[in-house]
């Protein structure tokens, strides 16, 4: 390498280093990805929950024809044709303890098909779809009553806890699947 002064390519180099610097610092940076869960916000017996939006097959409104099934206890309302398949409809607050739900233009069906149990979930309101970023997650959201045995820990965002609401539980509670009185 005749000719070639070595301080000079070294300069050269420092220089090719800094312009690198220089415009690398506009690039985007790895970002750490934030997992968010899926939930769907709706209140029962006055308490707004939250459940896996997997957890629900479909919201409908109430149907307009629920045949009282006789023998039943209160909180089975009775079953409807939707879409030509019978479902049971359940009053979920009547079910939890509370008094009945009054029927009005805000009052939701909330479908499940879970390990066999295909029911509807009559609920006061569905108030829409909400986003947790998954570290907000507690994994005790503990609740008194009998809700309480279908809670499955809470997000906390912004000094608000929202209580998981779990479906499968639900759905596997020997009282719930015992309908008749």
């Amino acid at each position: 390498m005749a000719g070639v002064d070595p301080q000079q390519l070294i300069l050269q180099l420092q220089r090719i280093e800094e312009r690198c610097q220089q415009y690398a610092a506009g690039l985007p940076q790895k970002e750490e990805v934030t997992r968010f869960w899926e939930g769907m916000l709706f209140e029962v017996a006055g308490v707004h929950v939250v459940t896996a939006l997997g957890e629900v097959k479909e919201i409908l409104n109430y149907p307009p024809v629920v045949t009282p099934v006789p023998g039943t206890r209160a909180w089975m309302m009775g079953v409807a044709n939707i879409r030509g398949n019978l479902m049971p409809i359940v009053d979920l607050q009547v079910f939890l303890g509370g008094g009945p739900i009054s029927v009005h233009s805000r009052t939701r069906v909330l479908v499940i098909d879970q390990h066999g149990i295909y029911a509807g979930l009559m609920v006061e309101e569905v108030l829409g779809i909400r986003y947790f970023p998954e570290e907000l997650r507690a994994k005790s959201g503990s609740m008194a009553g009998r809700m309480g045995r279908f809670i499955e820990g809470a997000f906390v965002q912004e000094g608000k806890s929202w209580p998981v609401f779990s479906m499968r539980q639900l759905a596997e509670d020997e009282d719930f699947q015992t309908a008749a009185a």
